[in-house]
């Protein structure tokens, strides 16, 4: 049975995690928060691409403030990220935040962090307990020689017994480094001995291209596992970019469902048609439809029927002209340049 199975429900605004309820996939803005049009419009965006819970940053009273506008106009849980300041937490549930986002070893002393718990516990809002490699305390550092998965998860258990300690519960947990194997190894630590929800990511993870690629790897280890019940793929770029993958990754690993999966061939020499630009298109035309099949993009008509087989639909290229396939049967020739069309208009009228 997967760990994420018996991991205690958590609910944040009207959505819920733990407990076996399916991975929500997370964002965060990088706009201002202070800036209520660009958040709301850049959450809209999020919302759209399939963001379940955003997280926006509090820095200071006029971001807190700018939450209760905010959460107004989005369909959508808000989480604040809180770093250091107490009341910053404090105002941001006071502006109607559904989770926050703290680390306690910043936060100050066991009064700061009792007046947050108190906040939280008199709303019900859960609290998101955060430990970063980045920010490990030194004495843990010193105690397992550097920055270990040991340490990190020692640090998550110790800052999830304070809060337990203060006589609250209703938490989730995240550990985060951007080192890939070490983060996956502290997950497979902290699932043996955490009963509460876990926050997956690898933090920092980078840009487009190696962002992606270092969280599928760390996010597909930790996951197949039944490690996890909500994510955030970590890019430097815009942040719907995160929910593409996210979205994908889930699918790949079976744990969600929905959504047009495409399948491209590598080309090679025989290849006539622009088929990367192709493949492209096709892409973008399918994350307008909430189909569960797979199309097929190739580019040789002479292999691309037979290779495309797995495919619900699929199009093939020739030299100038091109194929509509429907499992691996030929069911219409064309002009190269009516391919995208063609396609469009299958799906438009699927089922």
């Amino acid at each position: 049975m997967a760990y994420r199975d018996n991991t205690k429900v958590i609910h944040i605004g009207d959505r819920v995690i733990g407990g076996g309820n399916p991975i929500l996939i997370q964002s965060m803005t990088n706009t201002r928060t202070e800036d209520v049009k660009a958040t709301v419009e850049q959450i809209k965006r999020l919302e759209a691409a399939g963001c379940e819970i955003i997280r926006c940053t509090v820095p200071n009273e006029e971001a807190a403030k700018a939450l209760k506008e905010i959460k107004k106009e989005i369909s959508i849980p808000l989480v604040a990220d809180i770093h250091f300041d107490y009341k910053m937490a404090i105002a941001a549930m006071e502006n109607g935040a559904d989770k926050i986002r703290i680390n306690p070893g910043n936060i100050g002393s066991r009064e700061r962090i009792e007046a947050v718990v108190s906040c939280a516990k008199e709303r019900n809002i859960p609290i998101r307990v955060g430990v970063n490699s980045g920010s490990l305390e030194k004495e843990l550092v010193e105690k397992y020689h550097g920055v270990t998965a040991e340490g990190l998860v020692e640090s998550a258990i110790d800052k999830v017994g304070i809060i337990e300690d203060i006589g609250y519960d209703n938490m989730v947990v995240s550990i985060k480094s951007s080192n890939v194997m070490l983060c996956a190894k502290a997950h497979e630590l902290l699932a043996e001995k955490c009963k509460y929800p876990l926050h997956v990511g690898i933090t920092e993870a980078g840009t487009l291209y190696g962002g992606n690629i270092k969280s599928s790897i760390g996010l597909g280890i930790i996951l197949s596992q039944g490690i996890g019940d909500t994510i955030r793929v970590s890019l430097s770029g815009d942040p719907v970019e995160e929910i593409k993958t996210a979205k994908f990754i889930l699918r790949t690993l079976g744990l969600r469902e929905g959504g047009i999966e495409v399948v491209s061939c590598p080309t090679c020499g025989r290849t006539k048609i622009d088929l990367i630009g192709l493949a492209n298109q096709v892409e973008t035309l399918a994350a307008n439809y909430p189909l569960n099949i797979k199309v097929a993009v190739m580019g040789c008509a002479v292999n691309g029927p037979g290779e495309a087989k797995e495919a619900d639909i699929g199009i093939a290229g020739g030299d100038g002209e091109g194929l509509l396939i429907k499992k691996g049967e030929i069911v219409r020739k064309m002009p190269e340049n009516q391919l995208l069309a063609a396609l469009k208009d299958e799906l438009d009228h699927w089922g």
